[in-house]
């Protein structure tokens, strides 16, 4: 077979693998007592869609997030991972500290906001993926995928929660717009809101078609395309 009937094969087989759905569905925590995480992640505000046991050997339960496609299972007999073991996984929020807040009043100990030292990836902090030395408050910015909050469940397993408001270009399909809750819909408009009181003040002038300029505003900032001004 010759080198450019092997490239086309490749090519064929990529192109069949790109129109095939893939989705996360479950991420498992490992835990050593099910009932002290059960009552955390309840706590959280976490929505418990099952719990199951096969005798005394083995036990699921499976959570939720608010707003996420993808839920978390822990219980017995169901990893081999030590407890605790779990880091770095990420919550993706529109607005860091009212989740911030809203964790604090349900009991939840959550570090408070920060960023990371611009080009510095190694220092004494507590990992995270854009490098282990915290500037504290938010991105001076206010940047997407720079500001961030952490805490942990009773086993130590680590949470880290990242504010998004802009996805990066390619993340988000361009022929939909969709927005994983009622709470990300509603700060959408909020931004889409200050965006166009801006926009009015430069114009001198009243917009009538002010949904029309909402919904481009909206759909072009999830997409991560230039704003309309």
């Amino acid at each position: 077979m010759s080198t450019s009937a092997v490239r086309n094969d490749t090519v064929a087989i990529d192109a069949g693998i790109a129109k095939t759905d893939t989705k996360l569905e479950v991420v498992v925590i490992p835990v050593s007592d099910v009932d002290r995480a059960k009552e955390f992640y309840t706590k959280l505000g976490w929505r418990q869609d099952a719990e199951f046991a096969g005798g005394d050997d083995f036990r699921i339960l499976q959570f939720t997030p608010p707003g996420s496609a993808c839920s978390i299972i822990f219980g017995k007999n169901i990893t081999p991972a030590a407890p605790g073991s779990a880091q770095g996984m990420y919550l993706i929020v529109s607005d860091i500290e009212a989740t911030r807040q809203q964790l604090a009043s349900r009991g939840i100990k959550v570090s408070e906001t920060f960023h990371g030292a611009n080009g510095v990836y190694a220092g004494p902090d507590e990992p995270y993926l854009f490098g282990r030395k915290r500037v504290s408050g938010p991105d001076p910015h206010h940047d997407s995928y720079r500001s961030f909050a952490s805490f942990n469940d009773p086993d130590g397993n680590g949470w880290l929660l990242q504010e998004i408001t802009t996805r990066l270009p390619g993340r988000i399909d361009s022929a939909t717009t969709n927005f994983a809750s009622v709470n990300d819909l509603a700060n959408a408009m909020r931004r889409a809101s200050v965006a166009h009181g801006e926009h009015e003040a430069r114009t001198g002038q009243a917009d009538k078609n002010w949904p029309d300029w909402y919904a481009e505003y909206m759909v072009r900032e999830q997409n991560g395309q230039e704003l309309p001004k």
